[in-house]
């Protein structure tokens, strides 16, 4: 098992002068940090108007002042809202190759279509044709980044021949990924021969299952680019700490934040009625995740299967279990709402990668690249 970082760029009231900016010198820290120790990738979200939650409208712009700053780290970019009345395919791929070029072949590519009325209803969107959007974006990144001319006639966006440059370095492209909230996603990622983007969210029985389903699927794959991703990768909350009460009880704060501010956002399909939206996404599975809320030892908080919160033992406990269901690699959100103080956030990442990485780390892995992906 492998693991990365993502960030969300959460800012609390009351936003004074240089709020943000403190938030995103943390994150930078954080993510100079996370190549130091070993971590293997950085996600950066995309979202708008989502007060409090997130911040990180460009996350073109934070990747690549983290490229300047590290030298191992992946970039993973994701998710990219495939919408057009949010980001024309041709600005993607071409941020996206811009980014590849300047950090010497780092960048991941996650794709989404957003579940967010704050952010669809905000440009006009229509959430019944985000879907196709997507799609369409998914199977022509790769013809922009591989073919000298590059040509369009879809639903959402056509194009005469043009030349989309730069090229990205990472041969054949940069990995794809899709985004995984609802259960089914995670076949619709396989189908197309892409990497399952998920959340840790729901008992390890339903990943299991829905992992051991992404497998089947993916091995009769119609691939929508020249590799195949085979890979799940899962989100989670992290809070290492030497003292298992101290690391429980602080980490439920985090996310018990995160869980807080989620729900405050207008879903799609709560104001717009839409078969393309026939889950809640996210805040469904936060409802899951309540529902495997468990007892802890006596004086511990309940908690909901897999969270890596506590001290080392308990957390490597945790994630051995996620491994044992399938997850190739944990992305951890280090903080929200800056609950906790830059300090404790850095002594976490450091005791982590002292004393839980090393008993994943003696383990044979079949590649040392960030994916396993097979070229096609």
């Amino acid at each position: 098992m492998r693991f990365g970082v993502v960030f969300e760029l959460s800012v609390p009231r009351p936003w004074t002068v240089g709020a943000e900016k403190a938030v995103y010198e943390n994150c930078l820290e954080q993510a100079r940090l996370a190549d130091e120790l070993g971590f293997e990738i950085a996600w950066a979200v995309e979202h708008h108007f989502l007060e409090e939650y997130s911040h990180c409208s460009s996350p073109e712009v934070l990747l690549s002042a983290i490229a300047a700053q590290t030298t191992r780290l992946r970039l993973g970019h994701g998710i990219v809202v495939c919408v057009p009345e949010i980001n024309h395919p041709i600005r993607i791929a071409e941020r996206i190759a811009v980014l590849d070029v300047i950090s010497g072949g780092r960048v991941d590519v996650g794709t989404g279509r957003s579940a967010s009325w704050m952010e669809l209803g905000a440009f006009g969107a229509n959430p019944e044709r985000t879907k196709k959007s997507w799609d369409e974006y998914l199977r022509a990144f790769p013809q922009m980044w591989t073919q000298e001319r590059f040509s369009w006639d879809g639903q959402t966006f056509s194009c005469p021949p043009r030349c989309v440059l730069p090229k990205p370095i990472q041969q054949p492209h940069p990995p794809l990924w899709v985004a995984v909230t609802s259960p089914g996603t995670e076949l619709e990622a396989a189908s197309r021969g892409c990497g399952s983007l998920g959340l840790t969210f729901g008992g390890f029985a339903e990943q299991e299952k829905r992992i051991k389903n992404y497998r089947a699927r993916i091995q009769q794959c119609d691939p929508v680019g020249k590799m195949v991703v085979n890979q799940v990768n899962t989100t989670n909350f992290l809070y290492c700490h030497e003292d298992r009460k101290t690391g429980m009880k602080t980490g439920r704060k985090i996310a018990g934040m995160f869980n807080y501010l989620a729900a405050q956002i207008v879903m799609a399909r709560d104001a717009f009625p839409s078969q393309s939206y026939p889950t809640g996404g996210l805040l469904s599975a936060l409802r899951e995740a309540a529902k495997h809320a468990k007892p802890s030892e006596p004086g511990l908080p309940a908690m909901p299967e897999g969270m890596a919160l506590g001290d080392p033992e308990r957390i490597i406990a945790e994630l051995k279990r996620w491994e044992s269901v399938g997850v190739d690699r944990v992305n951890f959100l280090l903080n929200m709402y800056e609950i906790l103080p830059q300090e404790d956030v850095l002594a976490s990442m450091r005791l982590f990668a002292s004393e839980v990485m090393p008993e994943f780390d003696r383990r044979e892995r079949s590649s040392a690249q960030a994916v396993e992906a097979a070229v096609v």
